[in-house]
């Protein structure tokens, strides 16, 4: 039993202080950190969802990020003093209670040749073997941070260091939906085609982004994620399974 002057674990974290500010008129941040960090990311997402279950008329959007949540309201319903006492008093959960685990997704990638453009790039800058590249790519088991940049792409952390080569000085007019790449610490997967500056190392053959569904993303913040190297014949197969 710790020290009775000493704070427990569960008491330093009920303590746990977040900032609330302003972004123009009609939305609120708060913030949870300044860090790419799986426990701040961890707070973020309870707390996005544990605002989203209040079902609080004229709250027109919660966005997770990777350290903090907007908060974007109707100004002729909520002012700003008003929701920010309310977002300070709902429930805070304890760091290893913050969230339940994420859906673990396997992806699977080919990768290099046309579909990876920048593979042996990556390679040579992470000092490996494209096979290297790959295996050290596929081994670890991501968290889906945030989602951004395009609907549903996925930020996923964190990549090994010695893979985490620095986006293109110049960006590509149009990158293939599916293409997965890296950018410094960080992996993603772009749902649409799109321009982009990320390294291009692979493509699945898998949806990420499906308008006509009711989950229309594949990936939601919280969830994880690992990559599963695979051969042509079985890209073109899920390919074909994935059109029909």
């Amino acid at each position: 039993m710790p020290p009775a002057n000493r704070p427990t674990r569960a008491h330093r974290a009920s303590r746990t202080v977040f900032r609330i500010l302003p972004l123009g008129d009609a939305a609120l941040t708060i913030e949870f950190g300044n860090e790419i960090n799986s426990e701040i990311n961890s707070r973020v997402v309870a707390f996005a969802t544990t605002v989203f279950d209040q079902h609080w008329q004229g709250i027109h959007d919660i966005v997770p990020t990777y350290r903090s949540v907007t908060v974007h309201f109707d100004p002729l319903q909520w002012d700003s003093a008003t929701l920010a006492k309310r977002l300070k008093a709902l429930p805070r959960r304890e760091p290893d209670q913050a969230e339940p685990p994420g859906i673990l997704h396997e992806i699977p990638v080919l990768y290099g040749g046309e579909w990876g453009q920048d593979l042996e790039e990556v390679a040579t800058f992470a000092g490996l073997q494209p096979a290297e590249a790959i295996a050290l790519h596929a081994s670890v088991l991501y968290r889906v941070y945030m989602l951004g940049f395009s609907p549903g792409f996925p930020y996923l952390g964190l990549v090994p260091g010695q893979l985490a080569m620095p986006r293109r000085a110049t960006p590509r007019t149009k990158v293939p939906a599916g293409s997965v790449g890296i950018a410094d610490r960080q992996t993603g997967i772009y749902p649409t085609a799109t321009p982009g500056g990320w390294q291009i190392i692979g493509r699945t053959p898998i949806s990420l982004y499906r308008k006509t569904r009711t989950n229309t993303f594949l990936l939601k913040p919280g969830d994880r994620v690992r990559f599963k190297p695979i051969v042509r014949d079985e890209f073109d197969q899920l390919s074909r399974e994935t059109e029909t």
